[in-house]
Formats: C-alpha cells, sequence, structure tokens
C-alpha cells in the first residue's frame, strides 16, 4: 500500500489518471443549481483544422484558472467548451485531401460529394483539438461540448438571419467588397490583414479633352485606371478650382471623365488630385454613390483583366501593371515615379493580397446594431480587462461599414434564402419552404453561398445555451461571467457576439472581457510556422509537465500584454512544482507512523493547542496570503496571485515554517509535535487549494495522500490500518463514493471550498517577533557566506538589540542558534562590548556582530589570498607588457586600448585591497 507520494516528482504518472478520475466523478459538470450563484465562461471554440498551439494553452490556462476558482467558491461554474468549422480553412484543407487522393477539383465532386467528404474529415480530424485540450487539464463540461455546425447551432443562426431581415438589418445588394482571389470568396473588413510594405506611386498626366495640359494624379494602381469614371479635387484648393467640371482623356484609352469636386481628397497629398475607380477602392465607391457615378469593373474575381482592359484582357493584374506603365511612359504620360510605403491588404488565411470588386452579397446594417453594443460599454454593463481595450472597442464600433456576410463557399451555414424561378423574388426563411412567398409557385433555388464563420460564432454565448429555445440553462447562465480572449480577435469576434447578444438577449453576452496577449519566442518574435519558431505544448507537457506548463504561462502574463516563452522560466515552474512534491513528502512522512497510520494531529481549529509563535506566523502568513490572492483573482490579476502563492509556498512554508520545526518533530513532547503536524497539514492544504486552479494535477495528486479534514487521530489511524486502497488512488475512490475513512476517504481537491483566512492579534504579535529574528538569520548566513566559513562551523554571535527587541531575540533564541550555526550568543548593549575585529551586520531591530577569529580559518585564508594575489600579479604584468606596446597603443583600436587600461586599473586596486586583508590575516598568524 502505497501511503506517500514517490521519490521523484514525475507527472507522467498521475496527471492522465487524476484526469479521468475529475471526468469519472463529474466534476467538471454543471447543471442549474438555484442554491447556488452561477458562473459561465464560453470557450473561444479552436478551429477543427488546428491543434493546440501555445496561444491555445495561454487562453485556456487562464479560462480554467477563473472556472476551477469559481467552482472552488462555491459557484455552479460552467466552463462550456467546443469547436468552430472555421468555413474557409476547412474548405481548402478538404479540397487540397479530395485532390491528392481522388484527384478531383471540389467541382468536379459537385457540392453534395464534397460536403459529405468535409463531414467525414470532421469525424476522423475535428475532435483531435478537443482531445489534446485536456491535456492541459481543462475543467470544461464536455457533456455540453458544442460545434458551430451541429443542429442546435445551425437552428440557432437560421433564426437569427431571418429575425434581422425580417427587420430590416439584413438586405443583398451590389456594393464593394473583399474579395480573396486565391480562396474565391469575400472577406469581411476584419479579414483583411493589412501591411505596409515597399511600393511605387506612378504619377501619370491625364490629357485635358479641349487639348490642354489636363491634370496630373498619383496612384499605386494603375492599371485600375481602366475603369476610373472620374478625377476628384477638393473644393477648397484653389489650384483646380477652374477646372472643376472639365473633362480629361483616360491616357492612350480615348475615354472622357469629368473633373469633379469633394472633400475626399486631400490638397496635401500627391497633387491634390484623386483618380476615382468605385469598382476598385471603397474611398472611391463612397465618392462615386455621392456623385451618382457608374462602377465599370477591370478586374475579375481571378485577379484577371476584363474586356475594359483592352488588349490586356484575360492578363494576371500585375503583369498588366507593368506592361500598362511601360506603355503609359513610352507615350509620354508618365510624370515621375516615387518608392514609398505602401498599406496592403491580404487575406487572412492565404496571404493572397485582396481585391476589391463590386458583387452581389448579402449584408448586415451596423449602424442600428452598434448603438446598444457601444451604450454596453459606456454604461459599465460590459467591462474590458485591461480598460484601454475599451476605447479601441467603441471607436471601431463607431467607425463600422456594413458587415458582408455571404461567403462563396460550400463548407458553413448556407444562406436560408429562396430564389424563385417563376417570380424572381425572394423568400427568406428558417425551414426550407414548400412554396413561393409571393408568388405560390414550388420552383425555389437556395442561396449558394454560406455565411461568414463569425455570424454563427457570435451567437456562441446563447446558442450554446439552448436558444432560440427558452430553456433552463439559457435562463440559469445567460449572461456569462467573462469572456477571455486575445487582442487580436476582439473586432473578429467580440464585438459581433456582444451586438449579438444585445439584439436577441436584450444584455450583454458577458459582463467582462479579459484580453490577453500573444505568445512571443524568446527574442519577441510572433510564433509562425514561416519562421519556424512555433512551440508545441504537447511536446512542453510530455518534458515538464501540464502544471509548469500552465504556471509558467500564468505568471509571465498581464492583461493586454505580449509575453517571451523563456525556457529558463518553464524550468523555473518546474523546480517549484518540485520543490512543493518534496515538501509535502516530507510532511507526509512525519505524519505517518510505523504502521502506515497517520500520528495524531492536534485541534488548533478551537484555540486550546499550545501554538508556538512559528505556528502563529505562518498561519497568519497563509491568512494574509488567502486575502491577498482572493483579492488578485477578483480583480483578474492572475499572474499576481500566481506570484504571492509561489513566495508561501517556496520562501515562507518550505524555505522557513519546516526548517524551524523540524526540531520540535524530532522531539520528545508528543503533544507539540501533533500540534507541529496539525499546522503542516493545515497551511499544506490551504496552500493546495489556493494552488489548485494554477497547478490542478499536483496538488490533486498531493490532496490524495492527506488526512481528511475533520477526522479524529483515532479514525485516521484505524483507517489507514485497515484499508487496502492505495493513499495515491484515494482520490478516484473517493469519487465513487467506495473508499474508507482516512487515507483513502479525502474528497477530491477540485470540490474542496475555497480557503478562509484566519488571523488575530496573537499572531500578528508572535510573527513580528519571529520576523526580527528571521532577520538576524538571514544577515548571519549572509556573512558566513561572504566570508566563505564552512557551514558546519558553530560560531558565536553578539547580538545588540534595538529599543523593545531584547525579549524577541531572548524568545526566538533557539531558532537563531539553530538555523544560522550558532554555539553560542551574547546579548550586549553597546558597540564597545563587541569584539575588536569582527563582522557586522545591522537589522530592523539589532546589530550583529561575528569575531572574525570565529568566521575564518586564518591558514586556510591565507593560503587562498596569496594564491588570488599570484593569479592578479600575473594580470597585472601581462597588461602593463601590452600597454607598454607602442605598437599595439597606436594599432589597436581606442576602444581596446581604453578597456585594457581600465582592466589593468581594477585589477590593481583588487590587489592592493587583497594585499591589506593578507597583512591582517598574517598578523593573526604570527
Amino acid at each position: 500500500m502505497e501511503t506517500n507520494l514517490s521519490k521523484t516528482y514525475q507527472p507522467k504518472e498521475f496527471e492522465e489518471r487524476i484526469y479521468e478520475n475529475w471526468l469519472k466523478s463529474g466534476s467538471f459538470r454543471a447543471v442549474p443549481d438555484k442554491a447556488k450563484k452561477p458562473f459561465a465562461i464560453v470557450m473561444p471554440p479552436p478551429n477543427i483544422t488546428g491543434q493546440l498551439h501555445m496561444g491555445h494553452a495561454l487562453d485556456q490556462t487562464l479560462q480554467d484558472v477563473l472556472t476551477r476558482w469559481k467552482r472552488m467558491q462555491g459557484y455552479c461554474a460552467l466552463w462550456l467548451p467546443g469547436t468552430d468549422h472555421a468555413s474557409i480553412a476547412t474548405e481548402l484543407k478538404v479540397a487540397d485531401e479530395i485532390l491528392a487522393s481522388e484527384g478531383k477539383s471540389k467541382d468536379e465532386i459537385g457540392r453534395e460529394g464534397f460536403l459529405e467528404r468535409a463531414w467525414e474529415w470532421k469525424r476522423l480530424y475535428g475532435g483531435k483539438i478537443s482531445l489534446q485540450m485536456r491535456k492541459l487539464g481543462n475543467s470544461c463540461d464536455w457533456e455540453r461540448e458544442r460545434f458551430t455546425m451541429d443542429e442546435g447551432c445551425n437552428k440557432a443562426v437560421r433564426e437569427y438571419f431571418v429575425r434581422l431581415y425580417e427587420k430590416g438589418l439584413i438586405y443583398r445588394g451590389n456594393r464593394l467588397v473583399n474579395w480573396c482571389p486565391s480562396c474565391g470568396t469575400t472577406l469581411s473588413d476584419i479579414e483583411v490583414e493589412h501591411e505596409e510594405k515597399n511600393g511605387t506611386y506612378w504619377y501619370f498626366r491625364y490629357p485635358g479633352v479641349d487639348g490642354g495640359e489636363g491634370i496630373t494624379v498619383a496612384t499605386s494602381r494603375p492599371e485600375t485606371m481602366f475603369a476610373d469614371v472620374a478625377i476628384a479635387v477638393h473644393p477648397d484648393d484653389g489650384r483646380y478650382s477652374g477646372m472643376i467640371g472639365q473633362k480629361v482623356f483616360i491616357p492612350l484609352t480615348g475615354r472622357e471623365i469629368p473633373i469633379i469636386a469633394d472633400i475626399y481628397p486631400d490638397p496635401e497629398k500627391g497633387t491634390g488630385a484623386v483618380k476615382i475607380t468605385p469598382a476598385h477602392d471603397q474611398n472611391d465607391f463612397e465618392v462615386g454613390e455621392r456623385h451618382g457615378l457608374p462602377r465599370p469593373s477591370c478586374i475579375d474575381k481571378k485577379a484577371a483583366m476584363t474586356g475594359l482592359a483592352g488588349k490586356y484582357e484575360g492578363m494576371d493584374r500585375y503583369a498588366c501593371r507593368k506592361a500598362w506603365v511601360k506603355e503609359l511612359e513610352e507615350g509620354g504620360y508618365l510624370v515621375k515615379a516615387e518608392e514609398k510605403l505602401i498599406p496592403i491588404g491580404s487575406c487572412y488565411r492565404c496571404d493572397t493580397v485582396i481585391e476589391p470588386l463590386l458583387s452581389d452579397q448579402w449584408f448586415v446594417k451596423m449602424k442600428d446594431l452598434a448603438g446598444p453594443a457601444i451604450q454596453a460599454a459606456r454604461g459599465g454593463d460590459l467591462r474590458h480587462v485591461p480598460d484601454r481595450f475599451e476605447k479601441i472597442y467603441i471607436h471601431w464600433l463607431e467607425e463600422i461599414r456594413d458587415w458582408c456576410v455571404s461567403r462563396q463557399l460550400w463548407w458553413g451555414h448556407r444562406v436560408p434564402a429562396y430564389y424563385c424561378g417563376q417570380c424572381g423574388e425572394v423568400t427568406v426563411s428558417a425551414e426550407a419552404p414548400g412554396q413561393c412567398a409571393h408568388c405560390g409557385a414550388a420552383e425555389l433555388q437556395q442561396d449558394n453561398d454560406v455565411l461568414d464563420t463569425w455570424f454563427s460564432s457570435a451567437l456562441w454565448p446563447f446558442s450554446t445555451l439552448g436558444w432560440p429555445e427558452k430553456t433552463e440553462e439559457l435562463e440559469y447562465f445567460y449572461p456569462t461571467d467573462v469572456l477571455v480572449t486575445g487582442y487580436d480577435i476582439i473586432f473578429f469576434w467580440v464585438v459581433r457576439m456582444v451586438f449579438s447578444g444585445m439584439e436577441v438577449m436584450g444584455e450583454t453576452p458577458f459582463r467582462h472581457v479579459y484580453v490577453h496577449g500573444l505568445v512571443r519566442d524568446s527574442d519577441g518574435r510572433k510564433m509562425s510556422k514561416s519562421l519556424g519558431n512555433g512551440i508545441d505544448p504537447l511536446e512542453i507537457i510530455d518534458h515538464y509537465g501540464a502544471d509548469a506548463l500552465r504556471f509558467m504561462l500564468i505568471a509571465g502574463t498581464s492583461p493586454g500584454n505580449d509575453m517571451r516563452f523563456q525556457k529558463d522560466k518553464l524550468e523555473g515552474a518546474r523546480n517549484f512544482a518540485n520543490k512543493l512534491w518534496n515538501a509535502s513528502r516530507f510532511v507526509i512522512m512525519n505524519l505517518l507512523d510505523e504502521d502506515g497510520g497517520f500520528r495524531p494531529l492536534a485541534d488548533i481549529s478551537s484555540g486550546g493547542a499550545a501554538l508556538k509563535d512559528e505556528d502563529m506566523w505562518i498561519l497568519a502568513k497563509a491568512g494574509e496570503a488567502i486575502d491577498e490572492i482572493t483579492r488578485n483573482m477578483e480583480k483578474f490579476e492572475l499572474s499576481l496571485a500566481a506570484q504571492k502563492i509561489y513566495e508561501l509556498i517556496w520562501s515562507e512554508y518550505c524555505d522557513w515554517y519546516i526548517e524551524l520545526v523540524k526540531g520540535r518533530l524530532y522531539g520528545g513532547d508528543e503533544a507539540d509535535q501533533a500540534v507541529a503536524r496539525a499546522v503542516l497539514v493545515k497551511v499544506l492544504k490551504d496552500m493546495l487549494k489556493l494552488l489548485h486552479p494554477f497547478m490542478p494535477f499536483i496538488t490533486e495528486e498531493i490532496w490524495s495522500f492527506l488526512p481528511a479534514d475533520g477526522a479524529s487521530a483515532a479514525a485516521l489511524t484505524a483507517a489507514a490500518a485497515g484499508t487496502t486502497a492505495a493513499a495515491g488512488t484515494s482520490a478516484s475512490a473517493a469519487a465513487s463514493g467506495t473508499a474508507a475513512a482516512g487515507t483513502a476517504a479525502q474528497a477530491l481537491l477540485i470540490n474542496a471550498a475555497w480557503p478562509s483566512s484566519e488571523t488575530g492579534a496573537e499572531w500578528l504579535a508572535a510573527g513580528a517577533r519571529l520576523e526580527k529574528a528571521m532577520e538576524a538569520i538571514r544577515s548571519i548566513r549572509n556573512l558566513r557566506a561572504e566570508a566563505e566559513a564552512a557551514p558546519a562551523k558553530k560560531l558565536k554571535a553578539f547580538i545588540m538589540p534595538s529599543e523593545g527587541a531584547a525579549e524577541a531575540f531572548a524568545r526566538e533564541e533557539a531558532h537563531i542558534k539553530s538555523l544560522a550555526g550558532l554555539a553560542s550568543v551574547t546579548y550586549i548593549n553597546s558597540r564597545e562590548e563587541a569584539p575588536a575585529d569582527a563582522a557586522s551586520a545591522v537589522t530592523g531591530s539589532a546589530e550583529i556582530f561575528i569575531p572574525l577569529d570565529e568566521l575564518l580559518d586564518y591558514k586556510a585564508e591565507f593560503d587562498r589570498l596569496t594564491k588570488e594575489k599570484t593569479k592578479l600579479e600575473g594580470e597585472i604584468a601581462r597588461i602593463g607588457a601590452k600597454l607598454a606596446n607602442e605598437g599595439f597603443v597606436k594599432k589597436a583600436p581606442e576602444n581596446v586600448v581604453e578597456a585594457e587600461r581600465a582592466r589593468l586599473a581594477n585589477y590593481e586596486e583588487m590587489a592592493a585591497k587583497i594585499g591589506e586583508r593578507l597583512a591582517m590575516v598574517e598578523k593573526k598568524l604570527i
């Protein structure tokens, strides 16, 4: 029967077992309970095409920390998981697989055949990331796992589309859209990644129809000149006031276009004149709308030139650009060319430069939807953490344009619109209509397009809880509490969820948006396949354990800021886990008797036990930590909470308290031993509770070996002696309700209550006394280290307490002698009473003197200093000779010569100090 932790911390030995125990016990399950307050988080659904990356690891660890904490606080805590169908990414991946395995394009196998293969691909690979997420320790309610294209989400999407359409908030129109020639679909504005790249502005002269000089404009896209419909100038630009209303030719085409006045051109930029091409530029489109201009197009959906480009028809847009510029230059129309940084928009999926094109698409009117979402933030119903993101959120909503939601894809939610073959009208319906709503004809064809992935994701906080049905879960858990997300998808997703939630439910979908940054590599670069700097979390977990990865991520992040992945921080987290493991093993070893049962624990809850100063100190420290960590958690300062837990465990409990009580554990006072054991267990349990949200596996494993709360010493011993269950498996036994009391009867830590703080004036006074002694111990240890005194050597110390501190030192003298390695302590009232030759240290409550005779082995010190002096003299001679060499001084760079001179001066100073110390030591040897 295993009654203690294994000798070494090996997370592989227990992480999978513990996760299965949690699942079997139903610990992740969240069922509406009116006796409890609800707490809910919906997981940002990762794409089914993806696999777990470091961004997921950070995002999901943050969510799990919050969920586990709230569960321990007594909330009915739901963390709802799921995956996203990811229209473009999945369609591209499935199409590539079909081409590779069958040698066919998606068009060759048809829509139905393609969708069959897409669903099969989803069944084979779509759940992979869900299984990977479990390796992190995610305490999701997996029984509620959702998929953005499951039947419930499908129903919600159709219902939402119809509602918006019936309110006039969805319309079909011919407007300018972002078109990806490679993916063959439209993109919303936020799916376009903007970057400034080196490019050229060409200045071309458009000759006047009247034979005059005409007007010069600058453009970075000369291939779109074929679709120009006007030249715009600012009405207040005096240079062109006489030209407004005149006409010019598009060079070499013979087409006439007017010069118009509009507020769009900036007189300070370029020539102040702008060519207007409504079919290929958003700003130009809006100018065209204001002036009723035509909208011809010269580039098609494959980024090839149309018939409007004349002899360049069918040519790639960039090949046309090169040839067209050459022709214009040869014709004398190129005035000049300037190399500049030019903003370029690219597809967020394939990096192809997008092409603004006119297209018949479905759009959501955003002005009416944006208003309530803005007010939710301004009115305090929605809070961003950190709050600086609120300004960005509001600014984006204030500037938002109508949202193009249709996509020319097959994988996704098909637009619930049906076109009549008889009258040509459209019927929008959540269910397939049997006949046209306008003429009654049965000849209906559903729209071929699917909806933007973010259209369905926008409904995630309420569709996953049962909407449009009025379910118990929707009533209980909505609105959810926190949305944890990276700043890179605030506009992709967060904004859309807020205005959709306000529209459908009348409330914000969550009360807080916790915004985190990106996980970058150690050099601060974004992790990417192209750079080859990605780090696989599963490999990290395999090598270091999930807890080390989780703690490193949490301790290293702060809301809204990027963090760097640093291996030394990861190793530090692993060392922290190892420290806790070894300390816990020591405690358990001292709890067990020779028969494997638990030794008696004093009842320290009633105040009757005789607590020593160190007991009251650690109990007070634990209480302070509980309060501080709870405050940190409430303010989403998770990294500060993690740092405080680290300090409590590593420094205060392991480095101090355990060392302070070792003598008592091995002493002959059985009652005092029981007190020490009780305090060790009490504080260890509180620390495990505090740490559990951050490092759930190791804390659950340690917890399973500790005595159950409230069990008497006799019961513990009897149960331990009689049980056949291993302590290490007690958690699973308790979960199934078959475990005996004691070692095997410990309830799962995941379901334990968050600790409450205890303190009092007596504890604080005891802590103040002990900390005076601890400060003295640290100072004496530093003196020993500086003098390189042998650790085993017992020293004599003279302590001059400050006013009011004498009693504390007298009371804690045993600890000072034991932990500072002292043979004796002499208390003095003045410096004159201190030894003449002594090393000294000053603390906040005393001056401490250690005779040098005590600290130093003069013979060994003399030998050491002599060797050091000889070494320094050799370096001084070598550098001196180099500097005496005129050739070196003249030929070497000045900074090199100066560096050598500085080194020489430093060595000479060191040699002088060593000489002084040698002289002093030599006197002692005489």
